[in-house]
């Protein structure tokens, strides 16, 4: 993307506000109601979407025939603290950490990704998971940062005349020959073994670091491996930096040459060997991706990654093949996601004027929403009209521009942003979705939502065992955006194509595998520009969407990684209200700050004044220098500076409402629970120009 377009579409806005620098405190009457609500454990939780039911066949056999990996596609998240927490592994419910996901207010904690083993009988069955205490594990993985050595990204090139394709040259052109650009562009970190239980415990046996060169001169850190004590592998990140080690200037959002970031992808594999047994097999490979923070990580995004790959996986045939619709496992989490946006973006705190959905988080309302009688009809399809219909729903000479379709919801921008009028100019949800709530509003579901106080599943040892495989590549795939891939805040429009995954190759193996590729280098030369045809030719070993090697995830994002998360808050446009968004559920616009719910849960307020604070927003970038257009500050000294202050960003996390309920006849916000801006740093920093100006 040009600066030109950048200016008009991922523009972000600063509020020049200061905040005291008293620090705001709770009485004691509300620390201690707070405290007796977090033991009493009463404080509402995410709900998982999957049942506790078993549903379970009878096992033909238990003998262990064969073995995969799971996730299938597991992310692991920088952070340049020391400390860690772990991916979430049950559908619907986050990452679990008590300290905000941040080591004070300066560092953030890393996501890491455990890896389970699973053993399946003869007849495809699940029939146990696979740990040190029944077999001797050997686990493998390949990580690489091949984006320095990728082409430059504009838009993505599949989507045809919708929005067509723009081609993009090589980056660091500067080296020409393939042999120096392998050498010099990529880092890799090479292919790591580790076996055993809690090896490399602490993290500091050197053999098990990825590590790399860029440019021949700037050592990279991609991550490291452990193990935990039943054998399950741990795959930890890098610590998110990102340098030029010939200090250039940041000159784009995505394509910056002579700079390195730690971002990097690839395959993990593990030979398994049952006790008793003489033979070993090599389990079905899965794939990692180490990528940027989740700044609100109990949020999930409306189109998931896990969406789009289902959504892939129905249009080919592949997977599950029934298509009874469940209100708790396919149309609640839609429901809900699109709730919470309110708390990561101000348009949807507003979005009754606009788009009223009603009040879906009262249980009351849930309630009536999951029945599916023929007098709730017309609130289901009143529902179902707000929410903008995917392209192959409404017929590709449909665009942007019709107040109905530009106001309906999700208000966050597509892959076609660069054409106003294309039709994918703005987000709509996956077919699948689209025709599942279809379903939905027509009466076609099983009516299965449960009260909170019923829940069977707390904990991943909850899910029946034949769930649990299923359950962590779900998990693994709803933290990330499945939308708005420009190229998109974590992984991008590569994964929508089949030619990736293993499954087009070999009827027998489960959707959702990437397929591992024997390309020679890790660099792929397709010439001197990456085209529509190139992308989509039907020679598989010339295309970068076919079998993937170490990297090829990741090369598609922005370099580095904190430019384009950084570009993308809100988007100015001729349309004030609704204001439209990128990824609000991952790099939040508009947040509560914790000095306002302080005051939102204060009982010594009035009823009128606690609603005022609950429903004011602060931006999440305010007072960053640069971040948007000023006089004295450029927007590109605002990504430089973002490379220095992503750490001191806060994270949005669930917080309990105050005990004093409201007296109000309807269910009040108040007595709702929040989400906050939690563990924000000091953020104020000059800009280059301003540092360059003062020291001359």
């Amino acid at each position: 993307m040009n600066a030109q377009h950048t200016a008009s579409n991922k523009k972000a806005i600063t509020i020049n506000q200061r905040r005291t620098t008293t620090p705001k405190t709770m009485n004691r009457r509300d620390f201690l109601a707070l405290t007796s609500i977090g033991f009493a454990s009463t404080i509402l939780r995410p709900r998982p979407s999957i049942s506790g039911e078993s549903n379970s066949r009878k096992l033909s056999s238990t003998e262990i025939v064969s073995a995969r990996i799971y996730p299938a596609i597991g992310l692991c998240r920088v952070g340049g603290s020391n400390k860690w927490f772990l991916s979430p592994e049950v559908p619907g419910l986050p990452p679990e950490d008590d300290e905000n996901y941040k080591d004070g207010n300066s560092l953030i904690k890393k996501q890491v990704q455990k890896f389970r083993i699973y053993g399946f009988n003869a007849e495809n069955q699940v029939v146990k998971e696979i740990t040190t205490d029944d077999a001797d594990i050997e686990w493998s993985a390949h990580l690489a940062n091949t984006k320095a050595a990728w082409y430059e990204f504009h838009n993505p090139l599949d989507n045809g005349k919708l929005a067509p394709g723009i081609d993009g040259k090589k980056r660091n052109q500067q080296i020409k020959n393939e042999v120096e650009r392998n050498k010099k562009l990529v880092v890799d970190g090479g292919n790591i073994n580790i076996k055993g239980a809690s090896t490399n415990k602490d993290g500091n046996e050197e053999e098990y670091q990825f590590n790399g060169e860029f440019l021949s001169r700037q050592k990279v850190h991609l991550g490291e491996l452990r193990t935990d004590n039943k054998g399950r592998l741990l795959v930890f990140p890098g610590d998110g930096q990102s340098i030029s080690p010939t200090k250039d200037k940041i000159t784009s959002f995505a394509d910056n040459n002579n700079w390195i970031d730690d971002w990097c992808d690839g395959p993990v594999q593990a030979t398994v060997r049952l006790k008793g047994k003489l033979n070993s097999f090599e389990a079905d490979s899965a794939w990692v991706a180490a990528v940027g923070p989740n700044y609100a990580p109990e949020i999930t995004p409306i189109v998931t990654m896990y969406d789009v790959i289902e959504n892939l996986n129905r249009e080919n045939g592949w997977g599950k093949t029934e298509s009874t619709v469940s209100f708790r496992e396919d149309i609640y989490p839609i429901l809900q996601r699109l709730d919470l946006m309110k708390w990561v973006a101000h348009a949807s705190l507003l979005r009754s004027a606009w788009a009223d959905l009603g009040p879906l988080s009262n249980p009351t309302y849930l309630r009536q929403l999951s029945s599916n009688s023929d007098e709730d009809k017309q609130v289901r399809t009143n529902l179902l009209s707000k929410i903008r219909a995917p392209i192959n729903q409404v017929g590709s000479d449909s665009t942007n521009t019709t107040d109905e379709r530009s106001r309906q919801v999700p208000w966050m921008l597509g892959d076609g942003v660069t054409y106003k009028n294309s039709p994918l100019h703005m987000l709509s949800i996956t077919d699948l979705q689209y025709e599942k709530l279809e379903s939905w509003a027509n009466g076609n579901f099983i009516s299965d939502y449960s009260e909170e106080s019923d829940e069977r599943i707390h904990t991943f040892e909850d899910i029946p065992v034949h769930k649990q495989p299923q359950a962590l590549t779900e998990a693994a795939l709803e933290s990330c955006s499945g939308g708005g891939f420009h190229p998109g805040v974590e992984l991008t429009y590569n994964l929508r194509h089949s030619t990736l995954y293993q499954r087009y190759y070999d009827t027998t193996k489960e959707p959702c595998r990437i397929a591992v590729g024997n390309r020679k280098s890790l660099t792929q030369d397709l010439g001197p520009e990456l085209t529509p045809n190139i992308l989509l030719t039907q020679n598989l070993s010339e295309s970068p969407i076919g079998k993937q090697m170490p990297g090829d995830l990741t090369r598609w994002m922005g370099i580095p990684w904190q430019c384009d998360a950084f570009s993308c808050q809100s988007v100015d446009s001729d349309v004030d209200f609704p204001t439209a968004t990128w990824w609000p559920a991952q790099v939040p616009i508009d947040v509560l700050p914790e000095e306002f719910y302080l005051q939102a849960i204060n009982s010594d307020l009035s009823i009128d004044q606690r609603i005022l604070f609950s429903n004011q927003r602060m931006r999440w970038s305010r007072r960053a220098a640069g971040v948007g257009y000023h006089a004295n500050q450029s927007y590109w000294d605002g990504l430089e500076n973002m490379i220095s202050l992503w750490q001191t960003m806060g994270f949005i996390v669930r917080k309990p409402p105050s005990t004093i309920k409201s007296p109000l006849s309807d269910k009040s916000i108040l007595d709702e629970d929040f989400f906050v801006e939690m563990g924000r740093g000091i953020v104020d920093m000059e800009s280059p120009s301003d540092m360059i100006e003062r020291n001359t």
